[in-house]
Protein backbone atom coordinates (compact mmCIF):
# COMPACT_ATOMS: atom_id res chain seq x y z
CA UNK A 1 0.00 0.00 0.00
CA UNK A 2 2.80 2.35 0.89
CA UNK A 3 4.47 1.55 -2.44
CA UNK A 4 1.27 2.42 -4.31
CA UNK A 5 0.92 5.74 -2.48
CA UNK A 6 4.53 6.58 -3.18
CA UNK A 7 4.15 5.90 -6.87
CA UNK A 8 0.93 7.90 -6.95
CA UNK A 9 2.57 10.79 -5.17
CA UNK A 10 5.54 10.70 -7.52
CA UNK A 11 3.24 10.70 -10.54
CA UNK A 12 1.30 13.71 -9.26
CA UNK A 13 4.53 15.56 -8.55
CA UNK A 14 5.80 14.89 -12.07
CA UNK A 15 2.44 15.95 -13.56
CA UNK A 16 2.48 19.18 -11.54
CA UNK A 17 6.08 19.84 -12.64
CA UNK A 18 5.17 19.24 -16.31
CA UNK A 19 2.22 21.63 -16.10
CA UNK A 20 4.33 24.23 -14.35
CA UNK A 21 7.03 23.96 -17.01
CA UNK A 22 4.46 24.27 -19.78
CA UNK A 23 3.01 27.41 -18.23
CA UNK A 24 6.49 28.84 -17.75
CA UNK A 25 7.42 28.13 -21.37
CA UNK A 26 4.66 30.41 -22.64
CA UNK A 27 5.30 33.08 -20.00
CA UNK A 28 9.01 33.28 -20.82
CA UNK A 29 8.68 32.82 -24.58
CA UNK A 30 10.38 34.22 -26.56
CA UNK A 31 13.86 34.67 -25.19
CA UNK A 32 15.68 34.91 -28.52
CA UNK A 33 14.97 35.96 -32.14
CA UNK A 34 12.31 34.06 -34.12
CA UNK A 35 13.04 32.93 -37.66
CA UNK A 36 10.18 33.39 -40.13
CA UNK A 37 10.86 31.26 -43.23
CA UNK A 38 8.99 32.64 -46.24
CA UNK A 39 8.25 30.38 -49.24
CA UNK A 40 8.45 32.98 -52.02
CA UNK A 41 10.86 35.74 -53.12
CA UNK A 42 10.88 39.26 -51.62
CA UNK A 43 7.97 41.30 -52.93
CA UNK A 44 5.63 38.35 -53.43
CA UNK A 45 2.25 38.62 -51.63
CA UNK A 46 3.17 35.93 -49.08
CA UNK A 47 6.41 37.82 -48.42
CA UNK A 48 4.49 41.04 -47.80
CA UNK A 49 2.05 39.28 -45.46
CA UNK A 50 4.85 37.54 -43.61
CA UNK A 51 6.91 40.67 -43.12
CA UNK A 52 3.90 42.65 -41.92
CA UNK A 53 2.89 39.98 -39.40
CA UNK A 54 6.53 39.49 -38.39
CA UNK A 55 6.97 43.19 -37.72
CA UNK A 56 3.91 43.27 -35.46
CA UNK A 57 5.01 40.13 -33.62
CA UNK A 58 8.43 41.65 -33.03
CA UNK A 59 6.91 44.84 -31.61
CA UNK A 60 4.58 42.93 -29.27
CA UNK A 61 6.88 40.12 -28.14
CA UNK A 62 9.98 42.27 -27.71
CA UNK A 63 12.20 39.98 -29.80
CA UNK A 64 13.30 40.21 -33.41
CA UNK A 65 11.37 38.25 -36.03
CA UNK A 66 13.83 37.64 -38.87
CA UNK A 67 12.44 37.00 -42.38
CA UNK A 68 14.24 34.22 -44.26
CA UNK A 69 13.18 33.81 -47.90
CA UNK A 70 13.47 30.22 -49.21
CA UNK A 71 11.72 30.23 -52.62
CA UNK A 72 11.38 27.22 -54.88
CA UNK A 73 9.30 24.11 -55.62
CA UNK A 74 6.00 25.91 -55.19
CA UNK A 75 6.88 26.91 -51.64
CA UNK A 76 7.79 23.38 -50.56
CA UNK A 77 11.46 24.11 -49.88
CA UNK A 78 10.46 26.55 -47.14
CA UNK A 79 7.71 24.35 -45.73
CA UNK A 80 10.03 21.33 -45.56
CA UNK A 81 12.66 23.42 -43.76
CA UNK A 82 10.14 24.45 -41.12
CA UNK A 83 8.78 20.91 -40.77
CA UNK A 84 12.31 19.69 -39.96
CA UNK A 85 13.07 22.47 -37.47
CA UNK A 86 12.99 22.19 -33.70
CA UNK A 87 9.40 22.47 -32.39
CA UNK A 88 10.18 25.25 -29.92
CA UNK A 89 8.36 28.26 -31.38
CA UNK A 90 11.48 29.82 -32.87
CA UNK A 91 10.84 28.76 -36.46
CA UNK A 92 7.62 29.76 -38.23
CA UNK A 93 6.34 30.14 -41.78
CA UNK A 94 3.53 31.78 -43.73
CA UNK A 95 1.98 29.57 -46.39
CA UNK A 96 -0.39 30.05 -49.31
CA UNK A 97 -2.89 27.42 -50.55
CA UNK A 98 0.24 25.69 -51.86
CA UNK A 99 0.26 23.64 -48.66
CA UNK A 100 -3.09 22.16 -49.74
CA UNK A 101 -2.18 21.88 -53.42
CA UNK A 102 1.17 20.15 -53.10
CA UNK A 103 -0.04 16.65 -52.14
CA UNK A 104 -1.90 16.46 -55.47
CA UNK A 105 0.79 18.16 -57.58
CA UNK A 106 4.01 16.47 -56.45
CA UNK A 107 4.92 12.79 -56.45
CA UNK A 108 7.17 13.16 -53.43
CA UNK A 109 7.34 15.79 -50.71
CA UNK A 110 10.02 16.14 -48.06
CA UNK A 111 7.32 16.61 -45.42
CA UNK A 112 3.68 15.75 -44.71
CA UNK A 113 1.61 18.95 -44.71
CA UNK A 114 -0.99 17.53 -42.32
CA UNK A 115 1.39 15.77 -39.92
CA UNK A 116 4.64 17.72 -39.88
CA UNK A 117 3.26 21.27 -39.54
CA UNK A 118 0.84 22.68 -37.00
CA UNK A 119 -1.45 25.68 -37.69
CA UNK A 120 -0.86 28.86 -35.72
CA UNK A 121 -3.22 31.46 -37.19
CA UNK A 122 -5.34 32.17 -40.22
CA UNK A 123 -4.23 35.53 -41.57
CA UNK A 124 -5.66 37.14 -44.71
CA UNK A 125 -7.27 36.41 -48.06
CA UNK A 126 -6.74 37.88 -51.50
CA UNK A 127 -9.96 37.68 -53.49
CA UNK A 128 -10.20 36.84 -57.18
CA UNK A 129 -12.29 38.33 -59.97
CA UNK A 130 -13.26 36.79 -63.31
CA UNK A 131 -12.44 39.08 -66.25
CA UNK A 132 -13.48 38.97 -69.91
CA UNK A 133 -12.10 40.71 -72.95
CA UNK A 134 -14.70 43.32 -74.04
CA UNK A 135 -15.19 41.48 -77.35
CA UNK A 136 -16.70 38.42 -75.61
CA UNK A 137 -20.52 38.72 -75.92
CA UNK A 138 -21.37 37.80 -72.33
CA UNK A 139 -22.43 40.27 -69.65
CA UNK A 140 -23.00 37.73 -66.85
CA UNK A 141 -21.50 34.45 -65.69
CA UNK A 142 -24.66 32.65 -66.76
CA UNK A 143 -24.31 34.06 -70.28
CA UNK A 144 -20.62 33.07 -70.39
CA UNK A 145 -21.44 29.49 -69.42
CA UNK A 146 -24.25 29.37 -71.99
CA UNK A 147 -21.85 30.64 -74.66
CA UNK A 148 -19.30 27.97 -73.71
CA UNK A 149 -21.96 25.27 -73.96
CA UNK A 150 -23.14 26.53 -77.34
CA UNK A 151 -19.59 26.62 -78.75
CA UNK A 152 -17.51 23.99 -76.89
CA UNK A 153 -13.75 24.38 -77.27
CA UNK A 154 -14.07 27.84 -78.78
CA UNK A 155 -13.57 30.04 -75.71
CA UNK A 156 -10.23 30.03 -73.90
CA UNK A 157 -8.75 31.30 -70.67
CA UNK A 158 -5.28 32.23 -69.48
CA UNK A 159 -3.43 31.38 -66.29
CA UNK A 160 -0.07 31.77 -64.59
CA UNK A 161 0.68 28.12 -65.38
CA UNK A 162 -0.54 24.64 -64.44
CA UNK A 163 -1.49 24.27 -60.80
CA UNK A 164 -1.84 27.99 -60.07
CA UNK A 165 -5.04 29.18 -58.45
CA UNK A 166 -6.09 31.09 -61.59
CA UNK A 167 -5.74 27.82 -63.50
CA UNK A 168 -7.59 25.73 -60.93
CA UNK A 169 -10.39 28.28 -60.54
CA UNK A 170 -11.31 27.85 -64.19
CA UNK A 171 -10.93 24.09 -63.93
CA UNK A 172 -13.35 24.22 -61.00
CA UNK A 173 -15.86 26.04 -63.21
CA UNK A 174 -15.36 23.46 -65.97
CA UNK A 175 -15.84 20.63 -63.48
CA UNK A 176 -18.98 22.11 -61.91
CA UNK A 177 -20.71 23.17 -65.13
CA UNK A 178 -19.35 20.53 -67.51
CA UNK A 179 -18.17 23.07 -70.08
CA UNK A 180 -15.23 22.98 -72.48
CA UNK A 181 -13.02 26.07 -72.41
CA UNK A 182 -9.37 25.83 -73.45
CA UNK A 183 -6.49 26.48 -71.06
CA UNK A 184 -3.68 28.77 -72.31
CA UNK A 185 -0.83 28.82 -69.75
CA UNK A 186 1.54 31.78 -69.44
CA UNK A 187 4.62 32.48 -67.34
CA UNK A 188 2.73 34.25 -64.61
CA UNK A 189 -0.73 35.71 -64.03
CA UNK A 190 0.50 39.18 -65.01
CA UNK A 191 1.51 37.93 -68.45
CA UNK A 192 -1.86 36.23 -68.84
CA UNK A 193 -3.61 39.50 -67.95
CA UNK A 194 -1.61 41.37 -70.57
CA UNK A 195 -2.65 38.71 -73.08
CA UNK A 196 -6.29 39.29 -72.13
CA UNK A 197 -5.98 43.04 -72.71
CA UNK A 198 -4.44 42.34 -76.11
CA UNK A 199 -7.26 40.00 -77.10
CA UNK A 200 -5.11 36.86 -77.23
CA UNK A 201 -7.43 35.12 -74.78
CA UNK A 202 -11.08 35.51 -73.79
CA UNK A 203 -10.99 35.22 -70.01
CA UNK A 204 -8.75 35.18 -66.95
CA UNK A 205 -9.23 34.95 -63.19
CA UNK A 206 -6.82 37.13 -61.18
CA UNK A 207 -6.59 38.94 -57.87
CA UNK A 208 -8.83 41.94 -57.46
CA UNK A 209 -5.86 44.13 -56.52
CA UNK A 210 -4.13 43.48 -59.85
CA UNK A 211 -7.34 44.01 -61.84
CA UNK A 212 -8.77 47.20 -60.36
CA UNK A 213 -7.07 49.71 -62.65
CA UNK A 214 -7.94 47.64 -65.74
CA UNK A 215 -11.57 47.44 -64.68
CA UNK A 216 -11.79 51.15 -63.91
CA UNK A 217 -10.37 52.08 -67.31
CA UNK A 218 -12.71 49.71 -69.16
CA UNK A 219 -9.95 47.53 -70.60
CA UNK A 220 -11.60 44.39 -69.24
CA UNK A 221 -15.11 43.40 -68.14
CA UNK A 222 -15.56 41.94 -64.65
CA UNK A 223 -18.20 39.20 -64.40
CA UNK A 224 -18.06 37.98 -60.79
CA UNK A 225 -15.90 37.97 -57.70
CA UNK A 226 -15.09 34.47 -56.43
CA UNK A 227 -15.67 35.41 -52.79
CA UNK A 228 -18.38 34.82 -50.21
CA UNK A 229 -19.41 38.48 -50.06
CA UNK A 230 -19.26 41.54 -52.31
CA UNK A 231 -16.11 43.59 -52.07
CA UNK A 232 -15.89 47.25 -51.12
CA UNK A 233 -13.44 47.80 -53.98
CA UNK A 234 -15.89 46.34 -56.54
CA UNK A 235 -19.32 47.04 -55.06
CA UNK A 236 -21.17 46.61 -58.37
CA UNK A 237 -19.68 43.23 -59.26
CA UNK A 238 -21.80 40.29 -58.00
CA UNK A 239 -20.47 37.28 -56.17
CA UNK A 240 -20.62 33.85 -57.79
CA UNK A 241 -23.36 32.95 -55.31
CA UNK A 242 -25.43 35.95 -56.40
CA UNK A 243 -24.85 34.92 -60.01
CA UNK A 244 -26.36 31.51 -59.25
CA UNK A 245 -23.16 29.45 -58.84
CA UNK A 246 -22.44 29.22 -55.08
CA UNK A 247 -19.85 26.42 -55.36
CA UNK A 248 -17.70 28.43 -57.75
CA UNK A 249 -15.54 30.18 -55.15
CA UNK A 250 -11.77 30.38 -54.80
CA UNK A 251 -9.69 32.74 -52.70
CA UNK A 252 -5.96 32.95 -52.12
CA UNK A 253 -5.50 32.62 -48.38
CA UNK A 254 -2.51 32.85 -46.08
CA UNK A 255 -1.83 31.14 -42.76
CA UNK A 256 0.99 30.85 -40.24
CA UNK A 257 2.43 27.43 -39.33
CA UNK A 258 5.00 25.97 -36.94
CA UNK A 259 6.72 22.58 -36.72
CA UNK A 260 4.51 19.79 -35.35
CA UNK A 261 5.17 19.25 -31.66
CA UNK A 262 5.46 22.94 -30.82
CA UNK A 263 3.96 23.36 -27.32
CA UNK A 264 0.28 24.25 -27.39
CA UNK A 265 0.70 27.18 -25.01
CA UNK A 266 3.28 28.75 -27.34
CA UNK A 267 0.99 28.21 -30.34
CA UNK A 268 -1.86 29.95 -28.52
CA UNK A 269 0.38 32.83 -27.40
CA UNK A 270 1.52 33.33 -31.00
CA UNK A 271 -2.08 33.19 -32.19
CA UNK A 272 -3.18 35.86 -29.72
CA UNK A 273 -0.29 38.16 -30.63
CA UNK A 274 -0.74 37.68 -34.39
CA UNK A 275 -4.45 38.47 -34.22
CA UNK A 276 -3.80 41.45 -31.95
CA UNK A 277 -1.25 42.83 -34.41
CA UNK A 278 -3.69 42.51 -37.32
CA UNK A 279 -6.30 44.58 -35.50
CA UNK A 280 -4.28 47.79 -35.59
CA UNK A 281 -5.08 50.58 -38.03
CA UNK A 282 -1.58 50.60 -39.54
CA UNK A 283 -1.68 46.87 -40.27
CA UNK A 284 -5.15 47.08 -41.80
CA UNK A 285 -4.15 49.99 -44.03
CA UNK A 286 -1.10 48.10 -45.28
CA UNK A 287 -3.19 45.01 -45.94
CA UNK A 288 -5.77 47.04 -47.84
CA UNK A 289 -3.04 48.70 -49.91
CA UNK A 290 -1.82 45.21 -50.89
CA UNK A 291 -5.31 44.06 -51.86
CA UNK A 292 -5.61 41.83 -48.81
CA UNK A 293 -8.65 41.28 -46.62
CA UNK A 294 -8.07 40.41 -42.95
CA UNK A 295 -9.31 36.90 -42.13
CA UNK A 296 -7.95 36.23 -38.65
CA UNK A 297 -8.67 32.83 -37.20
CA UNK A 298 -7.72 30.19 -34.66
CA UNK A 299 -5.39 27.23 -35.17
CA UNK A 300 -8.47 25.01 -35.39
CA UNK A 301 -10.01 27.16 -38.13
CA UNK A 302 -6.78 27.09 -40.14
CA UNK A 303 -6.50 23.31 -39.67
CA UNK A 304 -10.06 22.81 -40.94
CA UNK A 305 -9.34 25.08 -43.90
CA UNK A 306 -6.19 23.19 -44.93
CA UNK A 307 -7.94 19.82 -44.70
CA UNK A 308 -11.02 20.91 -46.66
CA UNK A 309 -8.93 22.68 -49.31
CA UNK A 310 -6.62 19.67 -49.69
CA UNK A 311 -9.64 17.48 -50.44
CA UNK A 312 -11.23 20.04 -52.77
CA UNK A 313 -8.08 20.69 -54.79
CA UNK A 314 -7.48 16.96 -55.15
CA UNK A 315 -10.82 16.62 -56.94
CA UNK A 316 -10.17 19.62 -59.21
CA UNK A 317 -6.62 18.54 -60.10
CA UNK A 318 -7.76 15.01 -60.91
CA UNK A 319 -10.61 16.32 -63.08
CA UNK A 320 -8.19 18.63 -64.89
CA UNK A 321 -5.80 15.77 -65.57
CA UNK A 322 -2.79 17.62 -64.20
CA UNK A 323 0.09 15.13 -63.88
CA UNK A 324 2.20 15.05 -60.75
CA UNK A 325 5.71 16.43 -61.05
Amino acid sequence: MMFSRTRSGSFMALLFLALACATASAQNYPTKPIRLILPFPPGAPSDLVGRLVGQKLSEQLGESVIPDNRPGAGGNIALAAVAKSAPDGYTLTVSTPGIALSPSLYKTLQYDPLKDLVPVARLVTVENVMLLHPSVPAKTLKEFIALARAKPGTLNYGSGGPGTTNHLANELLKYLEKIDIVHVPYKGATVATVALIGGEIDEVIVSVASALSLINTGKVRPLVVLSENRLATLPNVPTTKEAGFPKFQMSIWYGMFAPAGTPRDIIMKLNREVLKGMEGREAREKMAAGGMDPWPGSPEQLDALVRSETARYAVIIKAAGIPKE
